[in-house]
């Protein structure tokens, strides 16, 4: 019994220890690049913005937060902030939006699927509609990249499974 409650204890230390590389700070704007990296780790990807550049520190596929650092010519830590909102998501405008613009505004996708009758990508993002619901946003492009259809719905993954034999 002594060995098994030793062992617990011991699996629980290294389970906590994993957990404790994912704690990150929030970074202060004004914070030079290191100190960002340092306190964000490094980026999920990077975007050049001109002379600026945005690192995006995503959660995904499974995550509903993508971070950006928007980072000054100086090289300092101009902007901070969570990008999967509705907010952001209304920000991008149907027949302008580009791959890369949204990439620029909202980060990587969750998933990417293709509707075959329309010749259209999609790019799914799991987040917290109005900071409550579990919901997904799927952005259709056409074949030029461009953004024509946005639908967002709850997200399966939290949906309940079907019951059979009711």
């Amino acid at each position: 019994m002594n060995k098994l409650i030793r062992f617990t204890t011991f699996a629980s230390l290294v389970m906590l220890g994993g957990c404790a590389g994912i704690i990150r700070q929030t970074p202060s704007p004004g914070d030079p690049v290191a100190v960002v990296q340092q306190k964000m780790g490094a980026p999920t990807s990077v975007y050049r913005m001109g002379e600026e550049q945005l690192f995006e520190y995503a959660t995904g596929p499974m995550g509903q937060q993508t971070y950006m650092a928007r980072i000054g010519a100086d090289g300092r830590l101009a902007a901070y902030e969570q990008v999967l909102t509705g907010e952001k998501f209304a920000t991008l405008k149907i027949g302008q939006a580009t791959r890369d613009d949204v990439l620029k505004t909202v980060g990587r996708p969750a998933e990417r699927s293709y509707i075959a009758m329309r010749d259209w990508e999609v790019w799914s993002y799991r987040y917290k509609e109005a900071g409550v619901w579990n919901s997904m946003m799927h952005v259709h492009f056409d074949r030029q990249g461009v953004v024509q259809q946005m639908m967002n719905g709850p997200d399966p993954m939290y949906e309940p499974k079907e019951r059979v034999g009711w």
